[in-house]
């Protein structure tokens, strides 16, 4: 996952602070425009996007809810990277609802803090954000994960826009790849489970997430090229844990953040290549 010397080395470089983040947004927001249609059907599945907030067992949860005007589609918690809730992260959660889903973006920091905390990722990265989010991070383990997951999907399966006979699907980036793998252990609902760049899925010490893919649930575990070369051994442990499982775990040549649009890191093309594979994965298992 990307560490201080990876910050260090993007807020210095030659790109501007807002630049990257600016270019990869321009680009995404043509990539992430809806499919043209009769002008009816357009207006009858406008998006509908709102802040909302619920209980967990550890405080209030909050996040945004990202769903077509009309209809039912299978829920979908989208956990934002280490930079939290943004507009990259919204672009993202609105292309997956126009795609046919009904996505919470859900706040990881929430124990901590509400809402947006950083503009881009530029800004994350040049102006301390790393220092800012550490304490928050302490508060993540196998079994607050666990506890969030479960309450992100009861509180899918509540609502009027998600299909109570389909399955959920829970995604992460970053440091919240973990949470997107131990996702299904935590409630039946949640039938897939898809990483990318995701950090700590093998671990030493403690409840390991690769220990915990659940045998009925689907993942897709997309590790960038210098995190394998960083750990080597990890995409064994994932296959060799996922054994019999359905699951697609592949190292792609792109580097740490290629699939987030204000990442310095950002590859469109296989971005859009693990984006492909996250949306044949929901359509087989939710």
């Amino acid at each position: 996952m990307c560490d201080r010397q990876d910050l260090a080395r993007w807020a210095n470089s030659e790109v501007s602070r807002r630049g990257f983040g600016a270019m990869s947004l321009a680009g995404a927001a043509v990539a992430c425009a809806p499919v043209q249609g009769d002008a009816a059907d357009a207006v009858d599945n406008a998006l509908v996007e709102s802040v909302v907030s619920f209980t967990t067992p550890d405080g209030t949860m909050d996040g945004e809810f990202f769903h077509a005007g009309s209809g039912t589609s299978p829920g979908v918690i989208l956990w934002p990277d280490i930079a939290g809730i943004r507009p990259a992260k919204r672009q993202m959660a609105r292309r997956l609802a126009e795609a046919g889903y009904a996505v919470l973006l859900a706040n990881p920091y929430y124990r901590d803090v509400a809402g947006q905390q950083f503009a881009d990722f530029a800004d994350f990265a040049g102006n301390g954000g790393w220092d800012k989010v550490t304490p928050w991070r302490t508060k993540f383990s196998a079994a607050t994960i666990t506890t969030d997951a479960r309450a992100c999907a009861d509180w899918l399966m509540q609502q009027a826009p998600v299909a109570k006979d389909r399955g959920i699907g829970s995604q992460g980036y970053c440091m919240t790849g973990s949470f997107a793998v131990i996702a299904p252990s935590a409630d039946a609902h949640i039938r897939a489970g898809a990483s990318f760049h995701g950090g700590g899925l093998v671990r030493a010490e403690g409840p390991s997430p690769h220990k915990l893919l659940r045998a009925d649930a689907r993942y897709l575990i997309a590790i960038a090229q210098n995190d394998d070369a960083k750990a080597p051994g990890d995409k064994t442990a994932l296959r060799e844990a996922a054994a019999g499982m359905t699951a697609e775990i592949e190292v792609y040549p792109a580097d740490h953040g290629w699939c987030v649009p204000d990442s310095p890191s950002y590859d469109e093309m296989q971005a859009e290549r693990a984006w492909s594979r996250l949306l044949a994965l929901y359509r087989e298992a939710l």
